[in-house]
């Protein structure tokens, strides 16, 4: 009966939000949902995590992940920074999640990805790419930031109709969380919660030594080599415009690190690390 009632108040909640979100698309008031709802138990973003690590780790064609073993020095680098940001005492799930990176060798794919739950895949491609350890800390905290606010549930629980909600919420239809973790990839952020994840990165690298802002890095040399660079990461990832700008702007409300960073030694040797 409590179960029922908890069920019968979430479709109440669910119903109000829609009507909320109506009224604030036909009045034509911004991006994203009038309320950040996410009625998703935390267990439900690390079973999500699970299940697409379990899939990426299957599928070696399409995600050829370096081993650990034969590349424990490359490994060692990408733990030392992805640590570093964890730490940096600015996250919210921090250890509510069980934090994972792996690298995925592929050097023509600048991207990286989190899952919900705190899966993290960094391209080499990527790393190849960027010029700095800041830089690339800059990308990884906004792909920490999507699992950290919990954007993916946000935006299930935005997208999915109250019946097919409900049943997952309360353990009913797993065959549905299996299918909505193979789609998982095909899940695309809204520029809300690209502007959101990039103020976070901003706030995760001012716990560090980092430069704050090193995600505008990212962003200016691709905006530099036009559309030809970096489609996989902005087919998932859109410009909630004047990106850069507002990066630099979070830094300097913050006052935080913006000091470009001389050439790091620690980062060429992490590229020369890879294969």
């Amino acid at each position: 009966m409590r179960s029922l009632l908890i069920l019968c108040c979430i479709a109440l909640v669910l119903s109000a939000c829609d009507a909320l979100n109506s009224a604030s698309s036909s009045s034509g008031s911004g991006n994203g949902s009038a309320l950040d709802l996410n009625l998703f138990p935390i267990d439900k973003d690390k079973e999500l995590g699970n299940q697409v690590a379990g899939q990426i780790s299957g599928d070696p064609k399409t995600y050829p992940l370096l081993d650990e073993t034969k590349y424990a020095k490359a490994y060692g680098h990408i733990h030392r920074i992805t640590n570093k940001i964890l730490n940096s005492g600015k996250l919210e799930h921090r250890n509510d999640f069980d934090w994972q990176v792996k690298l995925i060798q592929d050097d023509k794919t600048l991207n990286a990805f989190c899952t919900p739950g705190g899966k993290i895949y960094v391209y080499t491609g990527l790393i190849k790419y960027l010029d700095s350890e800041d830089d690339l800390a800059g990308v990884m905290g906004h792909e920490i930031a999507h699992a950290d606010k919990r954007h993916s549930t946000e935006a299930m629980t935005r997208d999915l109709g109250i019946t097919t909600l409900l049943n997952i919420v309360a353990g009913q239809n797993q065959s549905m969380l299996v299918s909505l973790a193979k789609n998982l990839s095909d899940l695309k952020y809204s520029r809300t919660h690209e502007t959101e994840a990039d103020s976070y990165s901003v706030q995760y690298l001012s716990g560090t030594n980092y430069r704050c802002n090193g995600a505008a890095s990212f962003f200016q040399k691709l905006q530099a080599a036009g559309s030809s660079q970096g489609p996989e990461f902005l087919s998932t990832h859109p410009d909630p415009g004047n990106r850069i700008q507002n990066i630099n702007a979070q830094a300097k409300t913050k006052g935080c690190n913006t000091t470009n960073s001389a050439p790091d030694a620690q980062y060429a040797d992490f590229k020369a690390s890879l294969p």
